[in-house]
């Protein structure tokens, strides 16, 4: 491996055209198909196999009216004023009229003109058309205008707060952003000339990519850490070049094809962090340890660009390959939304591999030797030969000197910082933990206001006979209302529609979506003991976004410790190829499971709990994104290793140069760590940059990862791997001889490269 980067990397440096005009040209490919299909990007977050989509996608086939996605809007009166004056009333009805006229919107009226050509028709339109008030609670009732009901559209008691729900005819995921803005502009109109002030509500909140100006900070600051760690403007660019290069190319691919495929929209943010962390990484190891070279060693540009690739490169290409297995881990979860994340981050990880290893030596190659100026060179020789390490060797010794007491001190504070765990709670986060000044939050909590927290959440049931040849009948029909309305924590049951094979309901619980009351309501309608499924001789399903959410919660639970096991075991085989060790391998999961377990329960104080919510841009705490803990640990375990490789790797390399026991830590240490540190930091930099979006959940995802990075990078392997590495000296390097014969020796240090080169160097400075 590190002879073929050698070459790959000399031929790089000496023919750059070639290889920088190959991925300029895979770059204008990409934008070219971007121009071409556009770019499609969905909210939808498809949980296959679960209660809740079985339901959603019979709705689609038997009931198609009924699976369309929803829409609310909420009209708020002044303070201490009514919505139903004469004004108000003609502004509202006309707003609503309109957009029950929008082609895509489902108009009430159309059910009730077909009724006469069809039974089933006539009957779903009458369910349809009965009015909330016949089941609701004496607090709110239907909005009249002249002793008519509006349509979809309800009244609180006191008259100051209306709520207009309607549906689409199709899926919500389908949904464009000209529907969106049709419908907002349309019931904007209301607000002209009637101080009434109209709210839309979360669902009509278009899908965005969710990249601000914040991001622009971290890069910035990345910036700032290359040309300190690399101390040129020149050195300090290329990293940054390449990995927006490769970014480019792999977001762009991905939204390419977003056309054919379903692109949830968290996809290319998630490539787009994890790209630009490790593409400017990379690079910067491999220009780091190209200067290295120069400086110790007195090599030309040229041959230390080669070399560079053909050491730093192998390390760059098993840290890739670790964290594009990680990523890949995913996919045996079988959910698609996840592996479509999944694959689009892998990719981007591998296309920045490599372009590290070719258009980074070919950007090298026209840089030539003013990649370290004469100053430098000098500067950092004169530092070398006085062997003066500074704070890295200063602090590597002391971890040494006090190792047990750093391994049982980082022990405590991560087991400590860990702890609000077994208080997380998962779900999907909405407009109840929104920001205070969001539509949506306002919406949300004029609604709860009105009519209770639970019509924000609504569940869509559905009610099947057991019998198959028992058709639906209205009389079914009404004593399933009748004993629906009766539960417990039930406020409202309207029908919706019915076929000979199923009825459709909409039932509104008294608590929110995200109440654990909630929670027990849909597993108690479920239940196939149930007494309104007995009576009723039925099957109730239970759908909706309060329900998904549950269901998407629940598997993801079950499938997230056999993710890690698959994760962890593939990682294990990597590190024991790459290092030919047994312990090493062992000691860099344990610590990775210590970061995870203070990652996560440091992000439930902070999320959940709201600890330090102002300073990271949010005002009410909420649960964690559900499917977070399997992206962010796939994500940080291979970052992690990404650290255990060049770190560790570098240990290794000065042990097989003649180092032994802990001179070998202190060496491999001094060598790479400010490398490492200035990485870190660049890592948690872009990720912190995510973390003052407006999306919360790009927020949550950014702030974990920018966590998770600085406990593994600062706590575990700049304290927690000299103390333990220290403790196991040359045996930390031992395998046993049976599989020391069996296993490839992958040389990542570069020692067959090295030793081959130096013998050539020798035998023509002989001739």
């Amino acid at each position: 491996m590190s002879t073929l980067l050698y070459r790959v990397g000399k031929t790089a440096y000496r023919k750059p055209g070639y290889f920088i005009l190959g991925w300029i040209l895979i770059l204008g490919i990409v934008i070219s198909m971007i121009s071409m299909n556009g770019i499609h990007i969905s909210s939808e977050m498809k949980i296959e196999g679960t209660e809740s989509q079985k339901i959603l996608d019979q709705l689609a086939t038997e009931l198609p009216a009924a699976s369309g996605g929803q829409g609310s809007v909420v009209f708020k009166a002044p303070e201490n004023e009514r919505l139903d004056t004469p004004e108000r009333l003609a502004a509202i009805t006309k707003g609503v009229n309109e957009v029950y006229g929008i082609n895509e919107v489902i108009n009430p009226a159309d059910y009730a003109a077909e009724a006469s050509s069809s039974t089933t028709e006539a009957t779903q339109a009458a369910s349809m058309d009965q009015s909330a008030a016949a089941t609701a609670p004496l607090s709110y009732g239907p909005l009249m205008a002249d002793g008519v009901p509006v349509p979809g559209v309800i009244l609180s008691a006191d008259g100051s707060i209306a709520l207009f729900q309607f549906q689409f005819t199709i899926e919500q995921s389908a949904i464009s952003q000209d529907i969106f803005d049709s419908v907002i502009d349309t019931v904007k109109n209301v607000e002209k000339d009637t101080n009434i002030t109209v709210l839309p509500g979360e669902t009509l909140k278009s899908v965005s990519i969710g990249v601000g100006s914040a991001e622009i900070v971290g890069l910035v600051i990345a910036a700032i850490v290359l040309l300190v760690t690399l101390g040129s403007v020149v050195a300090a660019g290329l990293p940054l070049i390449t990995a927006l290069l490769g970014v480019g190319i792999g977001v762009g691919g991905a939204f390419s094809i977003s056309k054919f495929i379903e692109m949830p929209s968290v996809t290319s943010v998630l490539a787009l962090m994890i790209g630009l962390a490790v593409g400017i990484d990379y690079a910067l190891f491999i220009v780091n340890r190209q200067r290295r070279m120069i400086i110790d060693q007195g090599l030309s540009a040229q041959e230390a660009a080669a070399r560079a690739i053909g050491t730093s490169g192998s390390a760059v290409f098993f840290a890739g390959l670790t964290v594009i297995i990680a990523l890949c881990g995913m996919l045996v979860i079988g959910l698609t939304f996840l592996s479509t994340m999944a694959l689009v981050a892998a990719a981007t990880v591998l296309i920045n591999v490599f372009v590290a290893l070719t258009l980074l030596p070919a950007l090298l190659g026209l840089v030539g030797e003013r990649i370290c100026s004469p100053k430098a060179r000098k500067k950092n020789k004169d530092h070398h030969t006085t062997g003066n390490r500074g704070i890295a060797d200063g602090w590597v010794k002391f971890v040494i000197k006090y190792r047990w007491v750093t391994i049982v001190a980082i022990v405590v504070v991560l087991g400590v910082a860990a702890t609000p765990i077994a208080k997380m709670e998962m779900g999907i986060p909405g407009a109840a933990s929104a920001n205070l000044d969001t539509v949506a939050r306002q919406s949300y909590d004029a609604i709860s206001e009105g009519f209770g927290e639970g019509f924000n959440g609504p569940l869509i049931l559905v009610a099947e006979p057991k019998n198959s040849s028992t058709p639906v009948t209205p009389e079914l029909l009404g004593n399933l209302v009748k004993e629906l309305q009766a539960q417990k924590n039930v406020a409202l049951v309207t029908p919706l529609g019915m076929t000979k094979d199923l009825a459709i309901f909409s039932l509104i619980p008294e608590t929110g979506p995200s109440d654990i009351t909630t929670k027990n309501l849909v597993n108690d309608l479920r239940a196939t003991e149930s007494s309104i499924a007995q009576s009723n001789d039925v099957k109730l399903g239970v759908t909706g976004f309060t329900a998904v959410n549950i269901d998407m919660s629940a598997k993801l639970a079950d499938v997230f410790p056999i993710y890690v096991g698959i994760i962890i075991l593939l990682s294990l085989i990597i590190l024991l190829l790459v290092f030919r060790s047994i312990i090493v391998p062992i000691k860099a999961t344990i610590g990775f499971l210590l970061s995870i377990l203070a990652t996560f329960g440091i992000t439930t104080a902070v999320f959940q709990w709201g600890w330090l919510h102002s300073l990271f841009g949010f005002d009410t705490g909420g649960p964690l994104l559900s499917f977070m803990p399997i992206i962010v640990t796939g994500i940080l375990y291979g970052l992690a290793m990404d650290y255990q490789v060049f770190l560790v790797s570098s240990m290794r390399e000065s042990y097989v140069h003649g180092h032994e026991g802990s001179e070998s830590v202190v060496h491999g240490y001094n060598q790479v760590s400010r490398v490492v540190v200035g990485a870190a930091i660049i890592m948690i930099s872009v990720f912190a940059g995510f973390i003052f979006t407006d999306d919360v959940m790009i927020k949550q995802i950014g702030f974990t990862l920018a966590v998770g990075i600085l406990i593994d990078a600062f706590i575990i392997r700049m304290g927690l791997v000299p103390a333990v590495m220290s403790i196991f000296g040359n045996k930390a390097w031992a395998l046993p001889k049976w599989l020391d014969r069996i296993l490839p020796n992958l040389d990542v240090e570069g020692e067959k490269l090295i030793a081959t080169l130096n013998a050539k160097d020798k035998s023509n400075s002989m001739k």
